[in-house]
């Protein structure tokens, strides 16, 4: 095959394949936006977007940051989220946020978001905030104060601890509308495995197991 025609069988072959890897919500790159018609299921992709005479303003806005959200126990910390879900304006352009309120003695448990990195930057307070690679196993912290920027990379465990004696309150920012979210108590604790299956692979006891499972198991699970 001469080489320019190799070349144009290359491009007429990768060009639909690259096609494919354009998630549904990129409309928002040919169009102004898509905003998330939440009335449908959602995709790996995004939401289909709504009518564009069905927009409105309040489809890109929220006042939830504005104040803490819920506290969830028994972690002493509040969660309140600006994501897809609460900005359907959010779909298809990447980002998503949450507002923390960690309470004295409070935590933001070992979790981790599938769909997204992040970034926490501290408006009040001192905390400690930490991820663990998960290639190595090294665990790399930081203490932050008010004006403080912090990064953890998509998909790994990383958490956060108030040092201080007053509420520590961040801003988390994301590269997702929708970051995803598996908080490890949860995940090991709050399922339907038997607690001696759970002892067996975690090689916590039956009775700890068990004493956790009553702990998280009635427990509403943040989103």
């Amino acid at each position: 095959m001469a080489p320019k025609a190799a070349v144009l069988h290359l491009v007429l072959v990768l060009v639909p394949l690259l096609s494919l890897l354009l998630p549904f919500s990129s409309l928002a790159l040919t169009q102004d936006f898509c905003v998330a018609n939440l009335l449908l299921p959602d995709t790996p992709s995004g939401y289909p977007c709504k009518p564009k005479l069905a927009v409105a303003a309040n489809d890109f806005y929220t006042d939830v940051l504005s104040r803490p959200g819920p506290v969830f126990a028994p972690f002493n910390t509040s969660l309140a989220s600006a994501n897809v879900k609460q900005v359907p304006g959010m779909n298809g352009l990447g980002i998503g946020a949450t507002r923390v309120d960690i309470l004295p003695g409070g935590v933001v448990p070992l979790h981790t978001h599938p769909e997204a990195s992040e970034f926490i930057y501290v408006l009040d307070g001192t905390m400690l905030a930490g991820f663990v690679s998960a290639e190595t196993n090294a665990a790399y912290t930081k203490t932050l104060n008010k004006g403080d920027l912090y990064v953890f990379a998509q998909g790994l465990l990383h958490f956060q601890i108030n040092l201080g004696n007053t509420t520590a309150v961040a801003i988390n920012a994301y590269s997702s509308h929708n970051p995803g979210l598996q908080i490890t108590d949860f995940a090991l604790f709050a399922n339907r495995l038997p607690a001696d299956v759970v002892s067996k692979v975690t090689f916590i006891t039956k009775e700890e197991v068990e004493r956790l499972k009553a702990l998280f198991g009635q427990r509403q699970v943040p989103s």
